[in-house]
């Protein structure tokens, strides 16, 4: 008898390459269902509710917190995110293969409220290659790059709180490595 899918989360600093591993993996098994999270920022431009995020105001997601009906939060950059509960347990307990791709704090909720998932976390090659990648969107003030790089050193720290550690040095690599984790594959 196979087991029921555990809950993954796949998390790690910022500029690491977890939304392109996770796209890389869906095109491949659309079947892993990655939850969409709720947010308080405004849809950029092609963005649709209930596909990139569930957009709410500030007080819908106050109910939200207040209700239990996350499974974690954070905020990030003045907005807020988080992982509605319920969608989750449903997928699970159909025998869905769920992952969350969230960040360092949300994983720690995560793990809190359910001890039992997965919590794997994307590590990049090198410092200087996520550095590389954090400088080279070209897209933010020097102020916003060392605040990146600042959080990333406090993300990187923290690699020993999670279960197990993928590095991204090829996309098709870890995108295997972590549907064999899932035992998707």
């Amino acid at each position: 008898m196979s087991e029921r899918p555990r809950l993954t989360v796949l998390s790690g600093p910022s500029g690491v390459g977890k939304s392109t591993v996770v796209a890389h993996m869906r095109k491949a098994h659309p079947e892993v269902w990655l939850s969409v999270s709720c947010t308080t920022r405004k849809p950029r431009p092609g963005e649709k509710n209930g596909v990139q995020y569930h957009f709410v105001d500030d007080d819908q997601f106050d109910k939200l917190i207040a209700n239990g009906e996350l499974l974690e939060w954070a905020t990030f950059a003045g907005n807020r995110y988080g992982t509605p509960r319920l969608e989750v347990l449903r997928r699970l307990e159909s025998g869905e293969p769920v992952l969350l791709e969230i960040d360092l704090q949300g994983a720690r909720q995560v793990r809190e409220s359910m001890p039992e998932a997965q919590l794997v976390f994307l590590a990049p090659p090198s410092w200087e290659e996520l550095v590389r990648r954090l400088t080279g969107r070209g897209t933010e003030s020097p102020e916003v790059i060392e605040e990146r790089l600042t959080t990333a050193r406090v993300e990187l720290a923290a690699e020993s709180e999670f279960d197990t550690t993928l590095v991204n040095t090829s996309v098709e690599d870890v995108a295997a490595e972590l549907l064999a984790l899932m035992r998707v594959v």
